[in-house]
């Protein structure tokens, strides 16, 4: 991982700071299993600066920003350098307090505290994920407010004060304009640094792509193009985000290399994420001006 990010510009010094970090926090054995590997790897240099040097001061963390610009994986790839067990919180509108922290069972004769991802992770030191943050009701995310802040403490309801283990960081991660999203409490974005996440550019997208398939090099250009396309025209709303899928383009990459047709493949990655008649067209216009239906599944990969 550090080789990755030197190459890709990032802060030896923060970088330091972050096996220091390492160093100084030792990992729970009990929990090691916790501790992601990334199938994907992040890039974006400014971001990585930004993210690195938030966790190292103390900083909890909000990620906002378009669809399929690896706010996740951003949040995977920092659990793995920090190495630190990692929690995902996917929220909703019906997520309460008792599914973040942790709700009442009976066991051996007596009522105990089944403990919750933000329970786990502020006991053991670990990173916890608060994915898609603006789709929980703010009354649910305000149980968190005094473990964000300078306190850094949880005080459950007929139970004692938990405090957070110094190596605990949260993480939320937004994309903004979905429906069922609601505007953050001004209280509780207070209590994050945030990072506006940029789109890919060409390169990092086209290094992504190398990375994770074999396609000749001519061929990840037009890939790219693709992707790249598809964003533009979602960003120009003369399309929604659903066709916008990094992961359904790698995914359809994959069926091509298999030997399924790369229309029908693309179509199942990214045309068909869309339901809506008149934009699949667009997308599948998009398509057959990039690729000739002369090419076949075997010409596309080293």
């Amino acid at each position: 991982m550090r080789e990755f990010l030197i190459r890709q510009g990032v802060s030896e010094s923060l970088l330091n700071e972050a096996e220091n970090f390492v160093s100084y926090y030792k990992l729970n054995k009990e929990i090691k299993y916790r501790v992601p590997k990334p199938r994907y790897r992040y890039y974006g240099k400014d971001t990585w600066n930004k993210s690195i040097a938030a966790i190292i001061t103390g900083n909890h963390l909000l990620l906002s920003g378009p669809k399929a610009t690896g706010k996740n994986v951003l949040a995977e790839n920092l659990a793995f350098l920090f190495n630190r067990p990692l929690w995902t919180i996917s929220l909703n509108i019906n997520s309460d307090p008792s599914s973040l922290i942790g709700s009442d069972t009976f066991e051996s004769g007596e009522v105990k505290l089944k403990k919750g991802p933000i329970y786990n992770a502020s006991e053991y030191g670990g990173f916890a994920v608060f994915d898609e943050i603006n789709m929980a009701k703010n009354e649910a995310l305000s149980v968190v407010h005094s473990a964000l802040d300078y306190r850094r403490i949880i005080d459950i309801p007929g139970y004692d004060r938990l405090s957070l283990h110094e190596a605990t960081r949260f993480i939320g991660t937004m994309n903004y304009g979905y429906i069922g999203t609601r505007d953050l409490n001004e209280a509780l974005v207070s209590r994050f640094l945030v990072i506006d996440i940029p789109t890919i550019n060409r390169e990092d997208l086209k290094s992504v792509i190398s990375e994770n398939t074999n396609l000749k090099k001519e061929f990840i250009d037009i890939f790219a193009k693709l992707f790249l396309d598809l964003e533009q025209k979602s960003l120009n709303s003369e399309i929604s985000s659903k066709p916008v899928d990094l992961r359904g383009l790698l995914a359809a990459i994959d069926l091509i290399e298999k030997g399924l047709p790369i229309i029908e493949s693309l179509e199942m990655g990214i045309a068909d994420k869309t339901f809506d008649r008149y934009e699949k067209e667009i997308v599948m216009d998009i398509i057959d001006t990039l690729f000739s239906k002369n090419t076949g599944p075997g010409d596309l990969f080293d």
